[in-house]
């Protein structure tokens, strides 16, 4: 079945037999210890709310992730002058860092693959309708998949926008607000979903554009 049958009737929403991540050998949480493990080994003395600063995540969270690591063993967790922690990787910590370290490599890996012939995909179905030119919604890792395979079709990227990167630059194009969508020319708008497609649709609808000016990857 066609990926995207009637795209000027109706917005679209690509099948997702398997989210892009399912099918990679890492999940979020895994991830985030990594991330944090990464952190520990830069400055063992890095603060809870540093390390939820650097990595963008709840205080919360990290003191969660944190008891967990030291349950493991992967953390030993020590008192230094000043009241403050000190957290050092113990040998264990180093081996499930390494592990993990391989694991994110693969997954990155796989994520790649599976997006470039997913994106492949829908471009070549929508030139197929004779779609023309397009906009990004958000500037993530897949819009960059996604530019990389618009390369390979007649397709154009008349635009690129984010709710909060616009001004800053993408490959080469400076990334505009959603708010300015009216005043282009463009067939369809391309966008990402990995929370909530209705967050999207609702936010794009404050100006004024349809859902069926949108193809939605899930």
């Amino acid at each position: 079945m066609n990926a995207c049958n009637n795209l000027g009737n109706q917005p679209v929403t690509l099948p997702n037999p398997k989210p892009l991540l399912a099918s990679c050998l890492m999940n979020h949480r895994d991830i985030c210890a990594l991330r944090i493990l990464e952190e520990i080994q830069k400055n063992a003395t890095s603060t809870q709310r540093e390390l939820a600063s650097k990595l963008n995540i709840s205080l919360g969270l990290v003191n969660s992730f944190i008891k967990h690591l030291g349950r493991k063993g992967y953390l030993k967790i020590t008192t230094i002058p000043k009241n403050r922690l000190r957290y050092v990787l113990t040998p264990i910590g180093f081996a499930e860092k390494t592990r993990l370290t391989y694991g994110f490599i693969q997954h990155s890996f796989d994520f790649y693959r599976t997006a470039r012939k997913r994106a492949k995909a829908a471009l070549r179905s929508l030139e197929d309708e004779g779609v023309r030119n397009v906009v990004f919604y958000g500037a993530g890792d897949f819009a960059e998949i996604l530019y990389i395979s618009l390369q390979e079709t007649n397709l154009k990227m008349v635009a690129i926008v984010d709710d909060f990167r616009s001004g800053e630059k993408f490959l080469g194009h400076t990334i505009g607000h959603p708010s300015g969508l009216n005043s282009l020319d463009y067939d369809k708008i391309i966008a990402r979903s990995i929370d909530s497609k209705d967050a999207i649709y609702e936010n794009l609808q404050k100006f004024n554009i349809p859902r069926t000016k949108i193809l939605m990857f899930e």
